[in-house]
């Protein structure tokens, strides 16, 4: 494994500490992954487990402020976070 993989790979955390971390349960973090799979997508380990990195959980955290703070729908926030990549995009 190369030292930047295992960099990456030891920044990355299970998904029930992701929900730790966010405060949102493990039950709907699966459900925004399909929900939000245009913005969401944890890696996989060989075995098939969910691993969080850093730029996920911050992911997490938009979608859960969009939701419960703004009261966006799911759709609503689906285009808002796609608005917000082609800004970054084009910048």
């Amino acid at each position: 494994m190369s030292t930047e993989k295992r960099q990456k790979s030891e920044q990355a955390v299970s998904i029930s500490v992701a929900a730790r971390i966010t405060g949102v349960e493990v039950h709907t973090l699966r459900y925004w992954e399909r929900e939000f799979e245009a913005f969401l997508g944890p890696d996989r380990t060989e075995g098939g487990q969910r691993r969080y990195r850093p730029e996920d959980i911050q992911t997490v955290f938009a979608i859960k402020r969009l939701l419960r703070d703004e009261m966006f729908s799911i759709a609503g926030a689906r285009r808002h976070l796609a608005k917000a990549r082609e800004m970054n995009h084009a910048a």
